[in-house]
């Protein structure tokens, strides 16, 4: 198995599931609490890359973020290279592409929250960042682990974008799924088979503590 692959995939989940916590939270509060008549829109645009093959979106990222577009001129001038095959291409493309199973677990944890709970906060004087960060958090705590898990799992699985976006570069883009990828073509079975060994435990057991901190967040 190679360690370089399995090395940058956990690189790149930590680095996109900490990415998708900081602008995650405030869109799915805003998801859960906005009374607008377009948020339908605002749900259905983060809810999009759940129905997208992964090729098309990547295929699309790709072009937004090709040389004659206007943030990969932008980037290339500031980096001094081009945003696709790059780690921060891959990194764009899986924060946009996991945003869903970080935002609906998320939304939905703010959603079960009792409104009364926060009014009474209020009442007592609590201003309301300091109600979010004291009262709301904690009560949310299970759904935004449980969107952190789903968002981390689902970016060490990446294929097809990370594919498009990023090619097959060791060291740079080159994840354990693409390494498996190769491997197969290669016909080097006995690598395949520990590097998909290594996929297929890591998802039984994110699975397993996501219906836990599920349960833990129903109320009783």
């Amino acid at each position: 198995m190679d360690a370089q692959a399995v090395w940058l995939t956990l690189k790149l989940a930590a680095c996109t599931t900490g990415i998708l916590v900081v602008i995650g939270l405030p869109l799915a509060y805003w998801l859960a609490t906005s009374t607008r008549r377009w948020r339908f829109l605002v749900d259905a645009a983060v809810a999009l890359p759940l129905l997208l093959p992964p090729t098309v979106l990547g295929y699309y990222l790709l072009v937004g973020m090709g040389p004659k577009s206007f943030v990969g001129r932008w980037y290339e001038s500031l980096a001094g290279h081009s945003l696709p095959f790059s780690f921060t291409g891959i990194l764009l493309g899986s924060v946009i592409y996991n945003l869903p199973f970080a935002v609906r677990p998320f939304t939905a944890a703010f959603a079960a929250v009792d409104r009364r709970l926060i009014e009474a906060s209020w009442c007592l004087g609590v201003s309301r960042g300091e109600t979010f960060r004291r009262v709301t958090i904690p009560l949310c705590w299970p759904g935004i682990l449980t969107g952190m898990v789903l968002a981390f799992a689902h970016t060490v699985g990446e294929f097809g974008v990370v594919l498009m976006v990023g090619g097959n570069i060791p060291a740079v883009t080159r994840t354990i799924s693409v390494a498996l990828y190769d491997d197969v073509q290669a016909l080097q079975y006995t690598a395949a088979a520990q590097s998909a060994a290594v996929l297929m435990i890591f998802a039984f057991a994110a699975l397993c503590l996501t219906y836990t901190l599920s349960r833990r967040s129903l109320p009783l």
